[in-house]
């Protein structure tokens, strides 16, 4: 039977290679070199059933990876991968460690190995504990929507807010911009009629501060929508970029 690694097993190593995993595509980012002209190149963010979760960057156009980037969602496994230092900045993880495809690496999809809908959010932040210092990962959370605000007088700057709150009443800001603050606008109409759950995911904590009272915290990136009625359904995901990328 074959053994698969756990990314929270993995470690720095220049001598390994046979790292073998069992993940789901959680994310896909374009990129282009601007030191040699040329691209997209793409980097994965990964996340196991144990949730996870660590960026794969595949720099060359290799046999093995095209189409992938078209399988954001999808179960791979993956075979023969480098594993590199992340470096401080922006990362999509807040992991210590990052993987490189090379020529050799091995990728093929694989039946999804469970269906549960909160696969993603093993590991959620909780809105009390949430801090702007956290703003070198983004994150993964979920509330219920209780308000909204529609700010689309400037064509050049719509925003679209909207406040969430957990099961213990604590609650936060949420901001959508750009092209997010139509997606949001237009998810949340279709929900009107019913109790609506936001799972956000890799969403951005920004801390604003102000003349009166403390500072406010806001979250701004993309995410998609559920709704509730007794058990929990999918709804059509919110598929946007935002100016945070």
């Amino acid at each position: 039977m074959t053994e698969y690694n756990k990314l929270s097993e993995v470690s720095y190593n220049p001598k390994v290679r046979a790292w073998r995993f069992r993940v789901k595509i959680h994310r896909i980012y374009p990129f282009y070199s601007y030191v040699t002209n040329s691209g997209p190149f793409y980097t994965y963010v990964l996340a196991d059933e144990d949730a996870s979760k660590m960026e794969m960057t595949v720099y060359g156009d290799y046999d093995r990876f095209r189409g992938l980037e078209k399988e954001e969602g999808s179960w791979v496994e993956i075979f023969l991968v480098e594993v590199e230092r992340s470096y401080p900045g922006f990362q999509a993880t807040n992991s210590h460690f990052k993987l490189t495809a090379m020529r050799d690496t091995q990728v093929r999809i694989i039946d999804p190995l469970n269906n549960r809908l909160f696969m993603d959010f093993k590991k959620i932040h909780a809105i009390p504990h949430m801090s702007h210092r956290e703003q070198n990962y983004p994150i993964d959370t979920m509330g219920v929507v209780f308000n909204t605000e529609v700010h689309f007088d400037d064509p050049g700057r719509p925003r679209m807010v909207f406040y969430i709150r957990d099961n213990i009443d604590s609650q936060i800001k949420c901001v959508a911009t750009c092209e997010q603050a139509y997606a949001f606008r237009d998810g949340l109409e279709n929900m009107r009629g019913g109790q609506v759950i936001v799972a956000l995911k890799m969403w951005r904590v920004w801390k604003f501060w102000t003349y009166f009272g403390p500072p406010d915290l806001w979250l701004e990136t993309e995410g998609e929508i559920f709704r509730t009625s007794g058990s929990i359904c999918v709804c059509p995901r919110l598929r946007t970029s935002g100016s945070l990328y």
